[in-house]
């Protein structure tokens, strides 16, 4: 059975805080900060990375190019939560995992893009934007967070 851990991240308040508690226990993995980058993992081995995401503000997080070396980790999901629990109000937030499993030896890189009304146009929850750059609105670049994987 793949050893389990996870990157729990919260970043809508960009507090670098972690997401939910930062224990461990079964089953429950540890938490950590938005701007732990660097992870280690064993051949087997899953990790998931959880942010803040909003569908009613528009913020939205993607997985994108350039794509971790797959003999070394592969994207195995992104499930949302919403924060309202099983019923869906208008307005609630809520939860993006992502999920990985580290495949072989070796070291890879991925990047997650934040995207908001004001930093991206012509995306959707699943459809990152066709461009990265600032939207015509005033606003600023999304912010791209790249995690460095090694695989022992």
């Amino acid at each position: 059975m793949a050893v389990l851990c996870a990157l729990a991240t919260a970043c809508g308040s960009g507090t670098g805080e972690p997401a939910g508690d930062s224990t461990s226990t079964a089953g429950r993995p540890a938490g950590h900060p938005v701007k732990d980058t660097s992870i280690t993992a064993e051949p087997g081995e899953r990790f998931t990375i959880t942010v803040a995401q909003n569908a009613s503000t528009r913020e939205y997080w993607y997985l994108v190019d350039p794509a971790p070396d797959s003999s070394v980790l592969v994207s195995r999901s992104r499930d949302h939560a919403s924060d309202s629990g099983d019923e869906p109000m208008p307005g609630a937030g809520g939860r993006l995992t992502f999920t990985f499993e580290a495949k072989g030896k070796g070291t890879t890189r991925f990047t997650l893009l934040h995207c908001t009304f004001t930093t991206c146009q012509g995306n959707t929850s699943t459809r990152p934007p066709e461009t990265t750059g600032p939207s015509s609105a005033p606003s600023r670049a999304p912010e791209r967070i790249t995690y460095t994987v090694t695989v022992r």
